[in-house]
């Protein structure tokens, strides 16, 4: 770690309000993800929407490297932080640890599930928000190939290529999905070099969309995209920006609701325990669709991924979850 305690938000969340004395929430999550347009922007909006409806500091732990995890949550609770918001699935194992030690401080973690009586667990449907977004890709392609750049392979990742892969063959049964998987550790979340290599890789072979699910590193996929005068996909918040008429559109990943849900109800006392799967029915996930992106999307594209979210939430279409049924029906 840099530090342990590392205030590195804007000065405004460093202002608390007279009448939050004594509520003091903090967020955790790995130094290397700020700033990434993608992920952690999503977190920080919904740190940054409470701060601004409530006036109440919000006080960051920034975390560098796997081996001082559990050292640096125990601490930043003996500093009587309270709730505690942990972003990612790599911190899973650590707070199984502390959370027992510190049985009155609120725990939230999101992107995996811990099963203590003070940690609210948040995870999304990430597979069905791919779904609709692999419908699109393979209705933009005039050929029958697209692609694939995943961030760290695990599971969460793979239920991301996985609910892609069923979209885009729901949408053309004949479609060839190219994939590829940055890294096996949490650097291949910070590699934009790589992402560019692994897409254009794909364009160079056919594909004419290619969806990132890679934090930073799909800054790099939505590059090639542009470069190659070919369409990439965003994910987690709105990307469309970042290359208006080469983003085909974002898979959107709700983390701004779900980070400001958890410091709202524990501010009200109506924080609770437990997990909560946060999908297309309770709008966690979804797909964007605005002026960077709207000449891109056709009439019959958008009544297509309208169907298939109306017959998803009816649970007419089920989509297979990696993380929950294992390995995808589809390759």
């Amino acid at each position: 770690m840099k530090r342990l305690i590392h205030v590195a938000m804007a000065a405004i969340f460093l202002l608390g309000s007279a009448n939050a004395v004594g509520f003091k929430p903090g967020v955790v999550y790995y130094s290397f993800g700020k700033l990434d347009k993608s992920y952690i922007d999503g977190v920080y909006n919904g740190v940054l929407k409470f701060h601004v409806d409530t006036g109440i500091a919000i006080e960051e732990l920034e975390v560098e490297d796997d081996s001082s995890i559990e050292v640096a949550i125990g601490e930043f609770a003996r500093l009587g932080y309270d709730p505690i918001l942990i972003i990612g699935f790599n911190f899973a194992s650590a707070l199984e640890t502390i959370a027992p030690k510190f049985p009155q401080t609120r725990f939230a973690i999101i992107d995996a599930v811990v099963d203590q009586p003070n940690v609210q667990s948040i995870v999304f449907k990430e597979h069905e928000g791919s779904f609709l977004v692999g419908i699109l890709a393979a209705m933009a392609a005039e050929g029958d190939k697209i692609g694939f750049v995943g961030g760290m392979d695990v599971p969460l990742i793979r239920r991301f290529a996985c609910g892609y892969i069923l979209g885009a063959r729901h949408a053309n049964p004949n479609v060839q999905v190219m994939q590829d998987m940055t890294g096996t550790t949490i650097v291949a979340w910070d590699d934009p070099d790589r992402g560019y290599e692994l897409a254009k890789s794909q364009f160079d072979r056919g594909a004419e969309v290619v969806y990132h699910a890679a934090g930073g590193t799909g800054l790099g996929v939505l590059q090639a995209a542009a470069d190659e005068g070919r369409l990439g996909i965003g994910v987690d918040t709105n990307q469309n920006y970042l290359h208006p008429g080469h983003v085909l559109t974002s898979m959107l990943k709700r983390a701004d609701i779900a980070v400001y849900a958890v410091f709202d109800s524990a501010f009200r006392d109506a924080w609770k325990s437990g997990m909560q799967a946060l999908g297309l029915k309770e709008e966690g996930v979804g797909w964007s669709l605005d002026q960077h992106n709207a000449s891109l999307i056709t009439a019959q594209m958008k009544s297509a991924v309208e169907d298939a979210k109306l017959k998803i939430e009816a649970g007419e279409i089920r989509v297979h979850d990696y993380v929950r049924d294992g390995e995808c029906p589809a390759k």
